[in-house]
């Protein structure tokens, strides 16, 4: 007989299984580098923008971890920047890097909204990226990410 018990293997597996879930949760969370961004991404980023840079911060883009239907999605994107005459964000981007269509939507604002503020609901079609990018006035670039698990294909 070996001297491996049931309760050494149950142990063992579950211990392994921990590290694999611990792994995969820090995997989500972390931000995506540049070098990370899909090649479709990029070409679809340097179409808008040009080879204006997408800076980190000042978006605040609130979406589901997990979506249990990929055909209506929230999403809220919010920016802290500036709502003055002289500068102001002018437009909020939505790029989704699995879809059919990357980029989602564009929200073209004004200075008298008084607040960077954008809400509303998309077709995912699987597990993906969500990119906002607020551009302002004087043509700076901010954006954030979000990983979306999708569970059910919301573009059919």
């Amino acid at each position: 007989m070996s001297g491996f018990s049931r309760r050494w293997f149950l142990h063992a597996s579950g211990l392994a299984f921990l590290a694999l879930a611990v792994r995969r949760l820090a995997a989500l969370g972390a931000p995506r580098s540049r070098d990370d961004v899909p090649w479709k991404v990029q070409q679809v980023l340097k179409q808008l923008f040009g080879d204006r840079p997408v800076q980190d911060g000042h978006v605040q883009l609130d979406v589901p971890t997990v979506a249990a239907d990929g055909r209506v999605v929230p999403v809220m994107i919010e920016s802290d920047l500036p709502m003055g005459a002289e500068r102001y964000v002018k437009a909020v981007h939505l790029l989704v890097d699995n879809n059919p269509d990357i980029h989602l939507a564009e929200f073209r604002l004004t200075p008298q909204i008084g607040q960077a503020f954008v809400s509303t609901r998309i077709k995912m079609r699987m597990t993906s990226p969500v990119r906002a990018i607020v551009e302002t006035s004087d043509g700076a670039l901010w954006g954030g990410a979000a990983e979306v698990r999708v569970t059910v294909n919301g573009c059919g």
